[in-house]
């Protein structure tokens, strides 16, 4: 697979990754080179990873955050911040964040904001981090249950996507993944989502085709508005109400945490139906994302009271502007529109169509 340029950085995939990951470091000669890990990545993927880097005799510090969005908070921030001052970083120094999306998204913060900024490469270990988290130089971190209040947007040196790693994940997590590629078609490119909507049978070589198609889709959009004042927004498809269920279930202790995909898909799902409310998607359109969505996503169980609740929690999203929540939404597939305004009482009329 050809390398995608970006912006400011590169991504390379699968036989292309270490090569260009060891002349990097030997081009560029970090001061210190660090990896950040979660515990899942330290055990399945940091082996393998670290017998592949050659390094010479630049000294490897790893260090380890525990792994889920509830630990996407300043405070590990602070942790890693601490352990980089610690085993002495300077603005030299090599940050490699090696994992899925909230340690890419959490890596890529400290590393911008250590020093002032030192540089960063993603390798992402997950299907969600490989065609979304780790592209484009969103960094960021949660307040509280509310998802990535906190950040910049500054690309690291590169990415390096080896998709071998896909075989730690368990099917949840591959499943996660799965929501923003379907996003990617809805938003970008009907071919692409009628593609991921009729497959059969899936091996590993159509799955990397796949992967590529989404990172291109994705690149087209932040290269062309990097600071997302336009075209940008439309990546946020799914994600007013989807960050919405997100926070909702984290927050809840009588409810079970949702993967980001999982909230995402229900976010598509009300979206479209407010698509045909506001944007004219067609009734025949709305019922094939439906079924392609449910396809691969299970429905969730919200109640009148979480309803409220979520309603409640738009207020924070980052799309906002002056007090009004702004959603993407629909007029076909593959033709989103920015800047829409949505009254609650629609959001309600898609949750009660979600509850069919």
């Amino acid at each position: 697979m050809n390398s995608i340029s970006t912006k400011n950085a590169i991504v390379y995939f699968n036989s292309e990754v270490y090569s260009e990951l060891n002349n990097y470091i030997k081009t560029t000669q970090p001061s210190k080179i660090f990896i950040l890990v979660d515990t899942n990545t330290h055990d399945y993927c940091l082996p393998k990873f670290l017998e592949q880097i050659e390094s010479g005799d630049i000294e490897i510090e790893v260090m380890e955050m525990p792994n889920g969005e509830e630990h996407k908070t300043i405070d590990i921030c602070s942790g890693v911040w601490e352990a980089l001052s610690e085993y002495n970083a300077d603005r030299k120094s090599l940050l490699i964040n090696l994992g899925g999306g909230v340690v890419t998204d959490l890596g890529g913060f400290v590393a911008s904001t250590y020093m002032r900024g030192i540089s960063y490469i993603n390798v992402p270990t997950s299907l969600l981090a490989m065609v979304d988290a780790s592209v484009g130089g969103k960094t960021g971190v949660d307040l509280g249950a509310l998802k990535n209040q906190v950040g910049v947007i500054n690309e690291g040196e590169m990415v390096a996507v080896d998709t071998s790693f896909l075989d730690t994940l368990p099917p949840k997590e591959m499943v996660s993944g799965f929501a923003e590629m379907l996003k990617h078609g809805l938003i970008f490119d009907k071919n692409y989502w009628n593609t991921l909507t009729n497959l059969e049978a899936l091996d590993i070589s159509d799955l990397d085709q796949l992967i590529y198609d989404s990172v291109v889709i994705k690149n087209k959009v932040v290269t062309s508005d990097p600071t997302e004042q336009g075209l940008r927004k439309i990546l946020n498809f799914g994600h007013t109400l989807g960050h919405a269920i997100e926070s909702y279930f984290l927050e809840n202790a009588d409810k079970t945490p949702l993967l980001h995909g999982e909230a995402i898909a229900i976010g598509m799902l009300l979206e479209a139906y407010l698509s045909t409310k506001i944007c004219g998607l067609t009734n025949e359109n709305l019922k094939v994302i439906t079924d392609g969505i449910l396809k691969t996503f299970s429905k969730v169980e919200i109640t009148k009271n979480d309803q409220k609740v979520i309603i409640d929690l738009l207020q924070y999203d980052k799309k906002n502007s002056h007090g009004v929540v702004k959603f993407v939404l629909l007029e076909a597939i593959g033709q989103p529109k920015i800047d829409c305004v949505v009254s609650n009482e629609l959001i309600t009329e898609a949750f009660d169509y979600y509850a069919i």
